[in-house]
Parts: structure tokens; sequence; C-alpha cells
């Protein structure tokens, strides 16, 4: 055999070799494919049949919900807080702004309206460039359909598999969810569904914590910030990490203008403007958070009445129920701001009155003594960082132990509760300075009243038979029985006699406590308690000016019998209650029978002797100073030692009452100018008031007139605000030892009543 035909045949035999070898490469490929093939779709078929878990239906996507935060609602429609598991408001597909749209498609899945929940090209990319080539810049192949799926059912571990099994999972509901919804209900859901941080879940509630805003309102660069959210939650932070956040709005401006959503310019423009919030986290910052814990309370009880009556249970953490309350926030609004402005002086000046001298050594003494109960080192303690709060904002610091005691000790704390006397809704309520580091609420804390007290006693002696201008001692007193307990009045003046009514509305002591003694205490006690309040009355001299302890919410219901004619009104905040679905659960009934615990001549009086107290007594800087235009009456309350400042005032359509004190009744400023409820409780209501009325719709809904002319009143108590006893008095008191002031006094003897000497003077 020739060479020629030996290299001929080897060559055929090694291409037959070759051909053979292909042969069963692609045969064992075929196989592989084929096994690979059968096994994936072996998987396919148990996940889609349940082998790695229930796999939701068709039917049953249909019918999903998604836990929805409850809203609670001012009275004028604001949303003042939520309640929930996970912090969700739903919005329709109508209420989101076109660019925002624009935004998440380009970022996320920039052929969504190509695709029917599976993005092949996308797949591909994973498959040859994360996992062959390990480029994990390449971005993910999830669609938004595939998205939501996750969002919306969640992720459950299957070990080493749990990656395939979630992604297969996830592709099948995609592909499910496509074929129950379109595209535009698709985008809707995801963006109710999708997590923002901070517990945020929804593009409204994101768009409320982050720039308090609904989503209708976000700028193209707002929406941006949020879309740009949704890579890391955390990373991309705008509240926590505004830098890193600001690179990722921007690459989603990029996005935009890649696919045509932007020009160029605009996009340009966008770019160049810095990261502004308006972040709000109403359970932390919220407006009324004093009052939502109330309001909790109340709806708690509401939904056991609707369980009990009609054996529906609802979820306030899960249904996104609308609970509608009575609370102002315009009302509100400007109670916060008078709290601001007036208590960081107040502040101030009394820190300034402790930094030195004999009352910082009180407070020192004070400081020690609260160490050594906790069992702590005086000064030795190491300091640590704390966050702490001040009227110019919560700023952290490192502190000892007792500084932390000397600044809480100082700190002033105050509370405001403003309703409507005809129903008892309330208005406004600032339960104090900050709920997050001062929860204790100061409206519901017992305190001693002090000349708030009076009115109560003098609507018990009108009650009584007594008159306006019946006249009262002003004669120093004592009481020996009672550790010869002397009252004085403010001024320290005594002598002659007082009308009742110049007595209240200048709030003069020794008076007041005559009235007391000729009051039957049975008769004062009886009207107490049918006001309200809650502790018992001591029957003792000094209760005539106010050494009960009550609260301000209390007061608030005695002093709306004065407005509304003699009428008990129990406080309420909720309104009216709807579910997510638009069915009303509740409406709060009317009130039509509300028991009469004054007689209305009574409350009339009252409304004309309070009034005069305002324009002529204590509480006058009310209308001199901030020029309250409405008929309001009032009244001041300054407890012993300046340990408590109260103001209690109303009119028809609203009564407002606000007291102001350190924790501790031993903390207090040193004098009246500052101390007094003038000076430290009425600035409150004054700026708060004075606020809302240059707002003319609510102007008339809480200010308003009584049936009777300032000039008028004045002049029905126009008999003399004092007197001086005639010469027939006077010799009749000297000569009977029982009669005036001598009742509260031991006998003394004819000469030293003759002579009018005092039993202090000897």
């Amino acid at each position: 055999m020739s060479k020629a035909k030996t290299k001929k045949k080897k060559a055929s035999k090694k291409k037959k070799q070759k051909k053979s070898t292909r042969r069963r490469i692609g045969l064992f490929l075929f196989k592989s494919f084929l096994i690979v093939g059968i096994l994936l779709l072996t998987f396919i078929a148990s996940v889609n049949y349940g082998f790695f878990g229930h796999l939701y239906t068709v039917e049953e996507i249909q019918e999903f919900q998604n836990e929805t935060a409850s809203l609670i609602l001012s009275e004028d429609g604001k949303t003042i807080g939520k309640i929930f598991a996970e912090n969700r408001t739903t919005v329709a597909y109508q209420e989101i702004p076109q660019h925002l749209i624009d935004a998440l498609v380009a970022t996320e899945d920039a052929r969504f309206f190509e695709h029917n929940g599976i993005d092949t090209w996308s797949l591909m990319r994973v498959f040859f460039k994360t996992l062959l080539l390990s480029q994990s810049s390449s971005g993910g192949g999830s669609t938004i359909s595939q998205q939501l799926a996750k969002n919306m059912f969640g992720r459950k571990s299957f070990g080493p598999i749990t990656m395939p099994v979630t992604k297969c999972k996830e592709a099948i509901l995609a592909y499910r969810l496509e074929s129950v919804y379109n595209k535009k209900e698709i985008l809707a859901l995801y963006l109710n569904t999708v997590p923002f941080g901070e517990n945020v879940f929804g593009i409204q509630a994101a768009s409320q914590r982050y720039f308090n805003k609904n989503v209708s309102d976000l700028k193209i660069e707002e929406a941006a910030v949020l879309v740009g959210i949704l890579k890391a939650n955390t990373y991309y932070n705008p509240h926590l990490r505004p830098e890193n956040a600001l690179k990722r709005r921007n690459t989603v401006l990029a996005q935009m203008e890649k696919y045509g959503y932007l020009k160029t310019s605009l996009a340009e423009s966008l770019k160049a403007k810095p990261l502004k919030l308006t972040y709000l986290n109403l359970q932390t910052q919220g407006p009324a958070n004093y009052f939502i814990y109330q309001a909790k309370k109340e709806l708690n009880e509401i939904l056991e009445g609707i369980e009990t009556k009609t054996g529906k249970k609802w979820n306030p953490v899960k249904d996104g129920l609308i609970i509608e309350t009575t609370l102002n926030s315009r009302v509100q609004s400007n109670a916060l701001q008078a709290f601001r402005t007036h208590l960081k002086k107040m502040q101030g000046a009394l820190r300034k009155q402790y930094s030195g001298g004999s009352q910082s050594r009180t407070l020192d003494k004070m400081i020690r003594k609260k160490l050594k109960s906790l069992g702590l080192d005086e000064k030795g303690e190491i300091a640590r960082k704390q966050e702490l709060f001040s009227w110019d904002g919560f700023y952290v610091d490192s502190i000892s132990s007792y500084d932390s005691l000397e600044l809480d000790l100082t700190l002033l704390h105050a509370g405001m509760l403003a309703m409507n006397p005809k129903t008892g809704g309330v208005l406004c309520y600032v339960g104090g300075i900050d709920f997050r580091t001062q929860p204790n609420d100061q409206i519901l804390a017992k305190r001693q009243l002090a000349s708030t007290f009076k009115p109560i006693l003098y609507s018990s002696a009108l009650g009584e038979g007594f008159k306006s201008c019946d006249y009262l001692s002003n004669d120093s007193i004592y009481f020996p029985d009672f550790d010869n307990w002397a009252p004085r009045n403010y001024d320290g003046k005594f002598g002659g006699k007082y009308s009742m009514a110049a007595s209240l509305a200048n709030s003069l002591n020794i008076p007041t406590v005559n009235l007391y003694q000729d009051l039957e205490f049975e008769k004062l006690d009886y009207q107490w308690k049918k006001m309200g309040f809650s502790t018992s009355l001591k029957n003792l001299p000094s209760t005539a000016l106010g050494t009960a302890n009550a609260s301000v919410y209390e007061l608030a219901i005695a002093y709306s019998a004065f407005a509304n004619g003699g009428k008990k009104v129990d406080p309420y905040m909720i309104e009216k209650i709807t579910s997510a679905q638009g069915e009303i659960l509740y409406q709060k009934k009317k009130e039509s029978n509300l028991n009469e615990i004054l007689p209305p001549s009574v409350a009339l009086e009252m409304n004309k002797i309070l009034r005069k107290a305002v324009l002529q007594g204590t509480g006058r800087a009310i209308v001199n100073h901030y020029s309250i235009k409405s008929q309001i009456c009032g009244k001041t309350g300054t407890a012993q030692d300046y340990s408590d400042a109260w103001f209690a005032c109303y009119n028809p359509k609203m009564v407002m009452v606000t007291r102001v004190g350190a924790s501790s009744p031993a903390i207090h400023f040193n004098n009246g100018a500052l101390g007094s409820g003038g000076r430290l409780a009425l600035p409150l209501a004054g700026l708060t008031l004075q606020k809302s009325q240059t707002d003319k719709s609510l102007r008339n809904q809480i200010l308003g007139n009584f049936n009777f002319a300032d000039s008028s009143v004045l002049k029905e108590l126009n008999c003399p605000d004092f007197k001086k006893k005639n010469s027939i008095e006077k010799i009749i008191e000297i000569f009977d030892p029982n009669s005036g002031e001598k009742s509260r006094e031991k006998k003394r003897s004819l000469l030293d009543r003759l002579f009018g000497r005092k039993k202090d003077e000897a």
C-alpha cells in the first residue's frame, strides 16, 4: 500500500473518530441538557404544585390585601398619626404622578411594558455576566412584577436552595400577577407594598415621612429620591445618609434621561439641586402624640363595643381604618408654637435663678439626696452620652447623673387642654413639652388647683342664695386650731369689705376664706363631686384657697359648666370611624340630655364675674396684652410658693385650661413676676388665642360671645368693689367676739379689741 493511501486511510479514520467524538459529546450534551431540562421542569413543577410550600393561586392573588395602617385625622382632615404593624397607606394609581412611574420603570425595569412578568433578556444577562463572568455590577434580573411578588408574599428559607426556590416562586407569581392585573394595577400594587426603611411601606407613607406631603405633590427630584431608596433602603436613606441618597437620586435621574423620560437639560438642572427633605416621623415628632395616646384608648373601647354588638372584630393595626377625631390641627399648631415661644424664655429664667446663691445650694441638696437614694456616687459617676431635650432642639452630650438630674429637676413642664363646652369634643391637647422624652401626661397629672378652685366655691355659694354684691370681710384673720394659719392677700393688704364679685375677680384670699366659713362644707363638697373631681375635699380653711389636687382635665370639665349654662360634658376625642372600604363603623352621637350640675342662673352669674376678672382683675392680660376680642372669661391660679401656675378661660365655644410647673413643687420661681398664674400660665393661652383669632374661619369656630354686653356686666356688678366698715359694724365687732372675723380667733380682751391690737402684734 502506497504511503499516500495509508495517509489517506489514517486521515479518514481520524475524521471518523472526530465525528464519533462530536456525536458522543453532542449526545452527552443533549442528554445533559435533557436531564437538566427535565430536572428544571420537575423543579419548576414541584415549586408550582406547592412542594416547597404554598404558592398563591390566581384567586388568592385577586383577593390579596396589604396590611394597611389606620389613619388618625384631625377635625380639619390633617393626618396627625397612624396605627400600624407596617406603616403603610394605600393610594390609587391616579394619585401617583407620571414622573414617579417614569423614574421607577427607568431604574428598576426598563422593559416593564414589554414583558409578561419575566424579562428573558435580563435573565440571560444575569446568567452570563453575573453567574459566569462574576460581574456583580451587571444588575439584577427581577422585574417589577417579580419584586411585587416578593413584597406581597415574602420569602422563606429552604437552606442551600433558598435562592433558586424563591426566584422560581417569584417568576411563577409574577406571571400570575400579569394575568390578573394590568400594568397600571401592578405598578400601583408595587408602589403600595415596597419598603422604604424605618418600618415605612408604600409610596404614600414614604412621601409623608421624607417630604411631609402627599405622593401626588412630589416633584421630579423628590420622586427620584424615593425610587433611589429601593436599591438599599438603609444605605440610601436620605435622612440618615443624605450624601448616599443624593448620589443615588442623580443615578435615577440619569436613567430617566437615558430612556427618554427627561431631556438632558432638565436632567442636568435637577442633578444640580441640593437634597431637600421635610422629614416627619409622626411616631416621634407628631403634632399630637399625647392626644393620640389617649385617643387609642378611646378607639379600643369603641371597637370592643362594635365587636360586642356585631360580632365583627376590627384590628386598627392591619385594617386601614380612617379615624376622624375632634382635634383642630390649627389650634394644636398654635398651642405648640405658644409653648415654644413662652416656655423657652421662662425655662431660661428658671435655670438662671438656680445657677447661684441659696437656691443653687437647695438644688444641690436635692440632687445629692436623689443620687444617694439611687445608690449612685454624687459626682463621681463617669459621664455618658445622652440625647437631651431643649427648646432649640435635641442635642447629644456627655453628661453625668448629677448633671442629668440637675437638668431634669429644673425642667418646666406644662399641659394645655381645649374643648368644646357644649359637646365635650377635644379641640387641643398638649400633654407635655416632648412626648418622646417626657411621656408623663401633664393634663392628667394632679396638682394643687390654687385660685382656679375659687370659682367652684363661689358658684356653690351662689347656688345657696349668696349674691354677687354681698360683701365679705377683708380683715386679717388667723386660725389657732390650724397652727395659727393666717391667710394673706396677694398684695398683703387687709381691712374693709369686698363684694363677692370683686373678691373673686381680684382673687382675694381673706374674703374667700370668710366665704368658705360661711358656706356649709357639705354643700361645697356636693358641688365638687357633681362637677366630676375625683379627689376628696378636706374640711380645712386652707381648702378655700385651692389646696385640693385636681387635673387640667377635671378643671376643664368643671369650667365647661360655666360656659354651657350649667351642664356637665364628658370630653371625647373620636368623632367617626370608617373602614378602608368606606363603611361607617362608628359615628359619635350628640348628647341631648346632659346632666345639670349648676342652675343656669348661677352659670350666667359666674360668667359675668369671671368676665370681670379678665376685664379688671387678675386675668386682664388676656385682654390688655394679648387683645383677645371675644368675650373670654377666666381665672388665674398661683399655688403656694409659685410651685404651679394655672390659667383657665372660656367663651361659649371653647374652654381652655393650662398649667405650668416643674416636676417637684420644691423647684419654682421665687417671685410672682415670673411664677404667678398670670405671668407663667396665662401667656400660653394668650399666645394660642392671639394666633387663632387671625384666622377668620378658626375665629368663628372657637371664639364667641355670651348674650350679654360687657358694659351691662360691669353695670350689674357695679356695687362698689370695696367698702369700709361703718361705725355700727365696728362697734358690734369690738364688743361681740363671735361676729365677723372674730369667729375665727380665740376671744381677746376688751382692751385688745378696743385698740385693735392683733395677736401677732403682741
